[in-house]
């Protein structure tokens, strides 16, 4: 591995765990830096992790013994799919890829209207339509808008409506993207708009994120490159 995709994952890795603690705040959780990880003590809100690893060759048995373990459902982003977590009841939930995309306007115009959400209305719609009926809605609260490092990043289409949607997450060295979605059209839909409005946002930083599957696929299609592995454990 290049010494750029060594920097490229632990900066992306970085991002993703102030992303977590970000979502961890606005539900009233307060995680912890470490040299190694980011770790929060308490169970995280919806599909997010108790730790993320920061660094190659973290410490197992250090990072499992600072979240909590006492019930299933405690969750390990291995940022650098490094780890063996099985010892501590822990099993793969999937493996995925971390993602970068230089800094740079997409090649295609975005085909809806795009802005930050601003206000808890618009917040709701976005969760809403980004729920798709599943009753997890609440998990995005108006705590966010306040954070200045999160930008809710929502397209509309000509009558108005939540069309797609995703957060970016400004960090030292690169935008972080994720929860990409759109109503209808998938992924490719919202990736011309969801970079056109990053770099708006934040014209001199590449983009980083982390996708797997047909995500994945996606993703490359609209100028990332696959960088690093990352695996995500489940303690069941």
């Amino acid at each position: 591995m290049t010494t750029m995709k060594q920097f490229l994952i632990r900066a992306a890795a970085r991002n993703n765990a102030e992303w977590c603690a970000s979502m961890n705040r606005s539900h009233g959780l307060t995680g912890e830096f470490g040299e190694q990880a980011w770790a929060v003590p308490s169970r995280p809100p919806l599909y997010y992790p108790d730790a993320v690893t920061l660094v190659p060759g973290a410490d197992a048995a250090a990072l499992v013994d600072r979240i909590d373990t006492a019930a299933a459902g405690a969750c390990v982003k291995d940022s650098f799919a490094d780890l063996d977590l099985t010892g501590a009841g822990f099993e793969v939930l999937f493996d995925a890829q971390w993602i970068h995309r230089p800094a740079g306007a997409p090649p295609t115009s975005p085909g809806l209207a795009w802005d930050v959400v601003r206000d808890r209305d618009t917040l709701r719609d976005w969760a809403l339509a980004w729920d798709d009926g599943d009753g997890n809605a609440d998990l995005f609260r108006p705590e966010l808008l306040d954070d200045p490092a999160t930008s809710v990043l929502v397209g509309r289409s000509a009558d108005g409506r939540v069309a797609a949607g995703a957060v970016a997450s400004r960090s030292d060295d690169v935008v972080g993207i994720s929860n990409v979605f759109a109503v209808e059209g998938g992924a490719d839909r919202a990736w011309p708009g969801v970079l056109d409005a990053a770099h708006r946002l934040f014209p001199d930083l590449p983009v980083v994120g982390y996708e797997h599957g047909a995500d994945l696929d996606a993703a490359v299609r609209h100028g990332f490159e696959a960088v690093g592995p990352l695996r995500v454990w489940l303690r069941g």
